[in-house]
C-alpha cells in the first residue's frame, strides 16, 4: 500500500485536474495521467483506479469541496460490510478506498441489464445496518448504487452524515415496482442516455418544487 500510496501523491496527484463548474452536477476531470483510469465521477469527487492495484480506487476530491472528512468518519463508523467499500487511508484531498466492482443501477438501466430483487433488498440491509450505527443515509440514488452477481452494492456513502430526510431511495424503489419491474419482467430493453438524462433532471426539479 505504501508503494500505492507514493503513485497516488507523486503520479496521480501531481497530473490530475478536476474541476467543480456546478454543485449539483459531478466534477469534471480535465486531465489525469496514463494508465490510471476513470471509474466515474460525482458532485464532490472523481475516482480512479492503477491497473496494477485493481482491489483499490482513489477518490479525489475536487477543490473546494467540503466532505472528504465526513466521508472517512462515515467509513470508520460502517467498519467491514459486504455492501460497502472501506477507507484504507486519508490524505488531505483524496481517500484511499476498496475497489467495488459492478454495474450501477443508472447504467443496468441504459445497458439493458437485469435488475434484481436481490440487489433491491440488499440496498434495504445496508442502508438499516447503516442506520444501525448512527447513520442517517442520504442520496443514495441509481448512480451510487450497483450490482454485482446479482447483489446490491452501495458506492457513495459521503453524505450518510447528513441529518435532513432523504426520499431518493423511496423514490427509486417506488418507480422500480410500479414501472421497471412490470416491464422489464416482459420486455428489457437499452434506455437511451438521453432519454434517462431527461428523467433525471425532471426528477431534480419535481425533487425542489416538493420541497417548497
Amino acid at each position: 500500500m505504501e508503494k500505492l500510496l507514493e503513485r497516488v501523491t507523486g503520479e496521480l496527484l501531481g497530473n490530475l485536474s478536476v474541476e467543480s463548474i456546478y454543485s449539483n452536477e459531478p466534477v469534471r476531470v480535465r486531465r489525469f495521467p496514463k494508465p490510471w483510469k476513470l471509474l466515474g465521477s460525482g458532485n464532490y469527487a472523481a475516482v480512479f483506479f492503477h491497473p496494477d492495484y485493481a482491489d483499490y480506487a482513489v477518490k479525489v476530491y475536487a477543490p473546494g469541496r467540503p466532505g472528504l472528512q465526513e466521508e472517512a468518519e462515515v467509513y470508520r463508523r460502517l467498519g467491514n460490510h459486504h455492501s460497502y467499500s472501506e477507507c484504507y487511508y486519508a490524505g488531505s484531498n483524496f481517500l484511499l478506498l476498496k475497489r467495488l466492482n459492478g454495474v450501477t443501477f443508472y447504467n443496468c438501466i441504459k445497458r439493458g441489464i437485469p435488475i434484481t430483487d436481490q440487489a433491491i433488498e440488499d440496498i434495504d440491509s445496508a442502508l438499516e445496518y447503516a442506520r444501525s450505527r448512527q447513520l442517517h443515509p442520504h442520496d443514495v440514488h441509481g448512480k451510487n448504487v450497483m450490482i454485482h452477481n446479482g447483489r446490491g452494492l452501495i458506492v457513495d456513502v459521503s453524505d450518510f452524515l447528513k441529518q435532513e430526510d432523504c426520499s431518493m431511495w423511496k423514490d427509486f424503489k417506488k418507480a422500480y415496482y410500479r414501472l421497471y419491474r412490470p416491464i422489464a419482467s416482459r420486455w428489457l430493453f437499452p434506455v437511451p442516455a438521453i432519454m434517462l438524462e431527461a428523467v433525471r433532471k425532471g426528477y431534480q426539479l419535481w425533487r425542489r418544487r416538493r420541497k417548497k
